[in-house]
């Protein structure tokens, strides 16, 4: 809470001196160590993606969306839905086969208060609790607050625990639940809400860095999990 207040004697937000709205973020590709997160092209990834996502039909349930029938209709999808300015889509290929297995999105850009939004996270089989996973949200991440974005958000259905979970280990506050929220897929949904502000990212910054080191792994396991990474951050800052 700030201490501060006007000649009113009423309680006021900080100041932010010299604010300036930050640029959009573009069609950019991110490179880390173990994936690379790229611009939604729909010739070369809508095929992969098909692949990878829509066999499995219990991984849209908590989507607005799907799943989709066929590569024609999930063409048609991607067409009308994934190629604007906002939600941005990026995807995110296979590390193991070089195959496009899995999608991400800035969204709900909104420059002029310094918010951005993930979303519409969907991985594939392969990429699901993997190094490159992380990597990719991390690389997202680092991009939004590199543009100068002070509010980085996570929203879900309040009843998706793997989505709920998934914010909490990535360093996501939550910050509570906007009941009947919106309705999808005729049925109620009940939105949580996280988020990571500029002031935290620095120390996430540099606890996603140390776990994403080859040498927190061996034989392809963590040898520090990411919350004790970014503990460790915040005890020697």
């Amino acid at each position: 809470m700030s201490n501060l207040t006007n000649e009113f004697g009423q309680p006021i937000g900080s100041a932010v001196p010299d604010w300036m709205p930050p640029a959009r973020p573009e069609r950019t590709t991110m490179q880390g160590a173990y994936c690379t997160v790229e611009p939604f092209d729909i010739d070369s990834h809508v095929p992969d993606l098909f692949e990878a996502l829509c066999a499995i039909e219990p991984d849209w349930t908590y989507l607005p969306y799907g799943p989709f029938a066929d590569l024609a209709a999930f063409r048609e999808w991607v067409q009308e839905r994934c190629l604007g300015d906002d939600p941005l889509f990026y995807t995110v290929p296979d590390s193991e086969t070089g195959k496009t297995g899995g999608v991400a999105s800035l969204m709900r850009i909104t420059p002029q208060s310094g918010t951005i939004e993930v979303g519409h996270i969907h991985l594939g089989p392969t990429l699901k609790g993997s190094r490159a996973a992380t990597e990719a949200m991390f690389l997202l991440m680092e991009y939004a607050f590199s543009l100068g974005y002070r509010r980085y958000e996570w929203k879900c259905d309040a009843l998706n625990a793997p989505s709920r979970n998934a914010a909490l280990r990535l360093g996501f506050t939550f910050e509570g639940t906007f009941r009947q929220a919106t309705v999808y897929k005729g049925r109620n949904r009940d939105t949580d809400w996280f988020s990571i502000t500029d002031a935290e990212w620095p120390r996430l910054q540099e606890g996603f860095r140390r776990w994403l080191d080859p040498d927190n792994f061996a034989s392809g396991r963590q040898r520090r999990r990411l919350q004790e990474c970014v503990a460790f951050g915040l005890l020697h800052s």
